[in-house]
């Protein structure tokens, strides 16, 4: 190709930044740990109907300045439709009680008491647990089918970029506090399908650039198999991230964290296919020899 990007003139810079975005991500969660959601730490979630909208601040100051933890408030479907989760303890009465206590804070807006739910701390930690192991089963599962269907050394570069883009997810929504429930859970394991996807993409030409084109240069076979995917790989994060902007704008409280994650999935994913697992492939001097099929014992008793 003419006039092509020189993609791995870049790859020590972005070795490094990448090694700076998993310490600062690792420290995060050492440190600060994920604020998750009560979907995981167990609580109550309530859902009230007002009969005209009902401002989401005074809703929320109402309940705190009565004394209830960890408040979250927002609309649930419409604008008379709100959705209250905090981290009191679930009894018979608690429904009533926010009630009256919204109530009394909009005398002139009416408001009903749709549902009354409890997750308890024991459903939360089974659902973080298998949670976390639905990520490692995704992790080893990409490996065996990488190895299977590649090489071994792409294999690894696949895995290791699937790694670095869940832990970059995982350390900014550590390190800025955004919750973390089952919705962001989603949408990390979606990212490793969608990066695995494009990773695939990139190494499957790699593998015909190493095996069909005379020069003997690596550098050269990457940048020009990255080159070769380019147009592909930028339309499909283009469209991607178009349709995540709008979620994200228009698409409410219920799915904003879900469609946040997937945003930084497919920013993190798009630039580890190109740098992180090329990089991997680098370091491990991947060869033409390691992708030639070994000769079976017929081929070798043909030889003349």
């Amino acid at each position: 190709m003419n006039n092509t990007f020189d993609f791995m003139r870049l790859r020590l810079g972005a070795m490094w930044l990448s090694g700076l975005l998993l310490l600062v991500s690792i420290g995060s969660l050492a440190v600060q740990g994920l604020n998750l959601g009560l979907d995981f730490t167990g609580g109550t979630l309530l859902e009230v109907q007002y009969a005209t909208p009902q401002p989401l601040d005074d809703i929320s100051a109402a309940l705190e300045n009565a004394g209830y933890k960890d408040v979250t408030v927002q609309n649930f479907g419409s604008e008379t439709d709100i959705l209250v989760r905090m981290s009191e303890a679930f009894r018979d009465n608690l429904g009533n009680e926010v009630l009256m206590v919204l109530q009394a804070a909009a005398e002139d807006n009416p408001l009903t008491l749709m549902r009354s739910e409890f997750v308890g701390a024991n459903v939360g930690e089974e659902l973080r647990d298998q949670g976390g192991l639905a990520l490692l089963l995704a992790l080893a599962v990409v490996m065996i089918y990488v190895a299977a269907r590649f090489q071994f050394k792409f294999s690894v570069g696949a895995v290791v970029a699937l790694f670095h883009d869940v832990v970059i997810i995982l350390g900014l929504f550590s390190l800025f506090q955004w919750e973390f429930d089952l919705t962001v859970l989603a949408a990390v394991l979606a990212v490793i399908g969608y990066s695995l996807n494009d990773t695939i993409v990139v190494a499957d030409r790699i593998r015909e650039n190493f095996r069909i084109l005379r020069r003997s240069d690596p550098i050269g076979i990457m940048n020009e198999s990255l080159n070769q995917t380019l147009d592909r790989t930028l339309m499909t994060s283009i469209t991607t991230a178009l349709v995540l902007l709008a979620l994200l704008v228009v698409g409410g409280e219920l799915i904003h964290n879900f469609a946040l994650a997937l945003m930084v999935g497919v920013v993190v994913g798009t630039y580890s296919s190109i740098y992180v697992a090329a990089n991997i492939l680098l370091l491990m001097n991947l060869s033409r020899e390691d992708l030639i099929p070994p000769e079976t014992e017929e081929e070798v008793d043909d030889r003349p």
